[in-house]
C-alpha cells in the first residue's frame, strides 16, 4: 500500500513542472501499443485529461499503422514500406483515410471526452488544416509533405479549451488526399505552433546506443553519428528526423518515449529524470 506521505511528496515534486508548463503547448504523437492495448489507451487519455486540467494546451496527432495494416489485409491490398514510410497507392489511400479520419480519430476523441477532456477530432483536410505536396515526386505514392499548417484554426480550438485530435491526412490545391507520416506531421504542427514540447510515443524505450542502453539526451551531431553507424535505422529514422526538425524550428525540446509504460507522459514531463530520450538542438 502506498504511503500517503510518499504520495504527497510525488505531487509536491511535480508542482514546479505544472507551474512551468501552464498555458504552454504540447504536441503529442500517439501511436504504437499505446493505441492498441486497452489498458494503455485508458492510461493515455487520463494523462491527457490531467494535462489539460492543470492548464497545458494539448494537441494530439495520431497514427494508426497496425489498424491500417489489418484493413489492407482484409481487402487484399498490398502495402510495403520504404525508408520507414508506407508506400500508398490509389487503393491504399482510400483505406488509409477511412481508418485514420474515421475509425481511429473518432475513437480517440470519444475516449478523451469520456474521461473528462474536452476534445474535438479533425482531419488535416478540415478547414485546410494541413496543406501538402506529393513527397519526392511520387516515390512513395500518395504520401505527402506538409507545406503549411493552419495555426489559426488550431490556436482557436486551444483558446476555446479544446484538444484538437488530428488525423494525418492532408490535401493539395487540387484537393488530392495525401497520407502523412504521423511523426513528421506532429513535427510540422509543433514547429508551426512553436510548441513547448513535442512528444513521440513509441514501442521502444527511446533512442538506444550501440550497447542497447537508453540515451537520455541527444543533439544533432550525436544523432548524425548514430545514423552513420547504423545504430539509428529503419522506422526510427523518420521519428528521429521529425524530432530533430522540430527543435531546429522553434520547439524547445522533443521527446521519444516508451508508450508501453503506463502513464509515460506524466513520468517524462513531471519527474526530474524522465523515462525517455530528449532531443535538443545543441
Amino acid at each position: 500500500m502506498t504511503n500517503p506521505a510518499q504520495t504527497a511528496d510525488v505531487i509536491i515534486k511535480a508542482l514546479p513542472y505544472i507551474q512551468k508548463f501552464r498555458n504552454r503547448i504540447f504536441v503529442i504523437k500517439y501511436g504504437g501499443s499505446a493505441q492498441i492495448d486497452d489498458e494503455l489507451k485508458n492510461d493515455f487519455v487520463k494523462d491527457i485529461a490531467l494535462l489539460q486540467l492543470v492548464g497545458c494546451k494539448v494537441v494530439v496527432v495520431h497514427g494508426g499503422g497496425k489498424k491500417i495494416n489489418s484493413y489492407l489485409d482484409k481487402l487484399q491490398i498490398k502495402s510495403e514500406f520504404k525508408d520507414g514510410l508506407r508506400v500508398t497507392d490509389k487503393d491504399a489511400i482510400e483505406v488509409v483515410e477511412m481508418v485514420l479520419s474515421g475509425n481511429i480519430n473518432k475513437e480517440i476523441t470519444a475516449l478523451l471526452n469520456k474521461n473528462g477532456a474536452a476534445a474535438i477530432g479533425v482531419s488535416g483536410k478540415d478547414a485546410r488544416l494541413l496543406r501538402a505536396k506529393i513527397l519526392d515526386n511520387g516515390k512513395y505514392g500518395f504520401v505527402g509533405e506538409i507545406e503549411q499548417v493552419n495555426t489559426y484554426v488550431i490556436n482557436g480550438l486551444l483558446d476555446n479549451g479544446l484538444i484538437p485530435v488530428i488525423a494525418p491526412i492532408a490535401t493539395d490545391e487540387n484537393a488530392n488526399s495525401y497520407n502523412i507520416n504521423a511523426d513528421l506531421c506532429a513535427s510540422k504542427v509543433a514547429s508551426a505552433l512553436k510548441a513547448e514540447r513535442v512528444i513521440f510515443l513509441t514501442d521502444t524505450k527511446g533512442i538506444l546506443g550501440a550497447d542497447g542502453k537508453l540515451i537520455s539526451k541527444l543533439n544533432e551531431s550525436q544523432i548524425t553519428e548514430l545514423k552513420e553507424k547504423g545504430v539509428i535505422s529503419g522506422g526510427m529514422i523518420p521519428k528521429v528526423d521529425a524530432a530533430l526538425q522540430s527543435v531546429k524550428n522553434g520547439v524547445k525540446n522533443a521527446h521519444i518515449l516508451d508508450g508501453r509504460i503506463s502513464h509515460s507522459l506524466l513520468l517524462e514531463l513531471f519527474t526530474d529524470d524522465g523515462i525517455g530520450s530528449m532531443i535538443r538542438e545543441k
